[in-house]
C-alpha cells in the first residue's frame, strides 16, 4: 500500500508540474502577428511614436501578463539612420521568450546589445502605464520587440510611493 500511494504521489507531482509547464510555454501565448501592422519608435525630438517600415512580421502576447508581448522583424533602415532619428533605450533587458517562438532569442539581443553592435529604442513609453514597448535592431536589418517596466512600474509595482517625474498609476477598481 505505501508504494501505491508513493507512486500515486510521484505521479500527481509530475502532472501538475508537466500541466504548469504546459501553461508557462504554450497555453497563454496567442498569435497576434495580424493585429500589429507595423513598429513604431519615438522620434529623439519627442512626440508619438512613427512607423519605421517593418516587414516579415511576427508577434505572439498573453493576457497574462502586460510584459509577455514578442514580436520579430526585419527592417531596411540602417542602425546609424535608426540612432540619428529616434530616441535610443539605454536601460534595454531583453526578455526571454518561449523557446517555440524560435526568431527571438534573448540572450543574442542582450549580447549585441553589449557590444554595441545591435541598439535598442523606445518605441512606446507607457504602452500599459509602468510598462515601455522596447525595439531593439541589429545591424543585419533582424528586429525584436518586447515589453519591459519601467522606472515608474518598477518602483510602484514593488509597493514603493510614485518618483517625481512619473505620471499617476490609473485608478484601480
Amino acid at each position: 500500500m505505501g508504494k501505491f500511494l508513493a507512486a500515486l504521489l510521484v505521479g500527481c507531482g509530475v502532472l501538475a508540474g508537466a500541466g504548469m509547464y504546459y501553461l508557462q510555454v504554450y497555453h497563454y501565448y496567442v498569435d497576434v502577428t495580424d493585429q500589429v501592422t507595423d513598429i513604431r519608435l519615438t522620434p529623439a525630438a519627442g512626440g508619438d511614436p512613427v512607423p519605421i517600415g517593418a516587414q516579415d512580421l511576427s508577434a505572439i502576447d498573453a493576457d497574462s501578463s502586460p510584459i509577455r508581448f514578442r514580436a520579430c522583424f526585419t527592417t531596411d533602415a540602417s542602425l546609424d539612420q535608426l540612432t540619428a532619428d529616434y530616441a535610443a533605450y539605454p536601460e534595454a533587458e531583453p526578455l526571454n521568450a518561449p523557446g517555440w517562438f524560435d526568431c527571438f532569442d534573448a540572450r543574442e539581443i542582450g549580447e549585441a546589445l553589449e557590444a554595441g553592435t545591435a541598439r535598442a529604442f523606445l518605441g512606446t513609453r507607457d504602452i500599459t502605464w509602468g510598462i515601455d514597448r522596447v525595439v531593439a535592431v541589429l545591424p543585419d536589418g533582424r528586429g525584436v520587440v518586447w515589453h519591459q517596466i519601467n522606472p515608474c512600474g518598477e518602483v510602484v509595482f514593488d509597493g514603493q510611493p510614485l518618483p517625481d517625474g512619473c505620471p499617476p498609476p490609473p485608478e484601480s477598481d
